[in-house]
């Protein structure tokens, strides 16, 4: 008999069954996040804090129902020390919730077998599904917020520290990846710490945009719940450090959906920083690389190799939170009071986007604290194209008396000489001009890279005085 397409290896290659005991949620093995993944955010969206989210949503509502007469004192004690994590048998729930479809009814069954017979039908009294598990999301996405926050407010500090170090130090700002003209360091960096300045502004708006209670029912409008439901909500929502709300949010995901949004656009502005290491780091270039310690970014078979590996992970997080941003729009699809599928994507994308995050910023303040700067290199390749990062200081040191067209045709001729004959881009406008009969008196000398650097220490300070002031950049 012929072995199965599964049987029908090569030689000595291996097997690749399923491992022995791995539950059927824990997901495919990445790579990406054994190596570089966050732990903050990976804890706060683990299987057991997922669980204790429920839970903490399940025991502020016996305690604010308690509070509102609904259920006695004593009831809401007994279901607060019932509702813990020790009491979850995991491999019960998600059987259960394998069949349901969702694990709040398994979950309340488990609350209630930890309770005599009369408190156990108190718990979950009123509430549906979606309002403990969208609470419980909402306790994740500002303890993510939190946590982001926290990074953000680290990477901004050591962009500071950088930028002001680097604030007279020379290099070519650089467009279409060509030298363009003289810049600082420390003015590229100022660009950076504004947009991460904007970011933490971002991350201070959405936290009370999501951090949310939802408490309203089966259907959105909190019949089951009583009469004292509005007092009940705004009690639990206390409770929790959530604020409250008055309008269901069951099937309006632009909470959820701007969060994710914000994680990725976190990992894009960290991506950025990450791409120009990967180009400034280039062995043609050599101006600035990622920290350095022995074998940090070692090749298996090129001894020389230091490879930006920090600066890799960060793109490669904002590559996968770019993509996983599509699913964002489908949540805002969920029709009617309840959604058909379209939450069930939020499952699965929130979390990781969180993770994403987290990991893009964890790595972007391990290279910006421990930036390797090359002055001299840089200073060095100001010079590369014979002068000609100094064009523009050239064209508007000759168009008060030319003209600036005039003037632009001047450098634009000289700059192509200065390449064929390897003379100074200075001479050849000399030489330009000489040719044509123009005045020039002073062009050479009145230009020079400190006299082209514009507002570039002025950026430095306005971005470090938005930072520490607490303002967006």
């Amino acid at each position: 008999m012929s072995p199965s397409a599964s049987e029908a290896t090569a030689p000595g290659a291996p097997r690749l069954l399923p491992g022995p005991g791995k539950p059927a949620g824990s997901g495919p093995f990445s790579l990406l996040m054994r190596l570089t993944g966050d732990p903050a955010q990976q804890a706060i969206f683990d299987e057991d804090s997922t669980i204790e989210s429920w839970l903490s949503a399940e025991r502020a509502l016996a305690a604010a129902q308690a509070e509102h007469g609904v259920i006695s004192p004593d009831t809401a004690d007994a279901i607060a020390g019932a509702a813990q994590l020790h009491n979850i048998d995991r491999d019960a729930l998600w059987a259960t919730a394998g069949n349901v479809g969702y694990p709040v009814l398994g979950l309340v069954r488990q609350i209630a077998a930890a309770l005599p017979a009369g408190p156990s039908g108190r718990v979950h009294y009123g509430a549906t599904t979606q309002d403990i598990m969208d609470t419980g999301l909402a306790l994740q996405m500002q303890a993510s917020l939190a946590g982001l926050q926290r990074q953000v407010q680290q990477l901004g500090d050591a962009l500071v520290e950088q930028a002001t170090r680097h604030r007279d130090t020379v290099m070519a700002a650089r467009t279409h990846a060509q030298q363009a003209v003289p810049t600082t360091f420390g003015a590229t960096l100022a660009v950076t710490l504004a947009q991460v300045a904007r970011q933490r502004e971002r991350l201070r708006e959405a936290t009370d945009r999501v951090a949310v209670v939802s408490l309203f029912g089966a259907g959105g409008t909190a019949a089951a719940l009583g009469p004292h439901v509005v007092r009940i909500r705004r009690s639990m929502a206390r409770r929790l450090g959530l604020r409250s709300t008055d309008v269901p949010w069951h099937v309006t995901r632009d909470g959820p959906a701007e969060f994710g949004w914000l994680c990725a656009t976190l990992a894009g502005t960290c991506a950025r920083a990450a791409r120009n290491i990967v180009d400034l780091s280039r062995t043609e270039v050599g101006e600035v690389f990622e920290p350095y310690s022995s074998h940090r970014g070692a090749s298996s078979t090129m001894p020389q190799k230091v490879n930006p590996i920090s600066s890799e992970g960060i793109i490669g997080a904002a590559g996968a939170a770019g993509a996983l941003t599509s699913a964002l729009v489908r949540m805002y699809e969920a029709g009617h009071e309840r959604a058909a599928g379209e939450w069930q994507t939020e499952w699965q994308v929130l979390p990781q986007l969180a993770v994403l995050a987290g990991t893009a910023l964890g790595e972007t303040i391990t290279i910006v604290q421990g930036l390797r700067v090359d002055e001299q290199r840089m200073s060095a390749n100001l010079t590369l194209d014979h002068g000609a990062v100094l064009a523009e200081a050239h064209l508007f040191a000759l168009a008060p008396t030319l003209g600036r067209e005039l003037a632009h045709d001047v450098v634009y001729e000289a700059a192509t000489r200065a390449r064929s004959s390897g003379r100074s881009l200075t001479s050849s406008i000399e030489s330009v001009l000489d040719e044509r009969r123009l005045a020039h008196s002073g062009t050479s000398g009145a230009v020079t890279v400190q006299g082209g650097l514009g507002q570039a220490g002025a950026i430095v300070e306005a971005a470090v005085d938005a930072w520490t002031s607490g303002l967006a950049g």
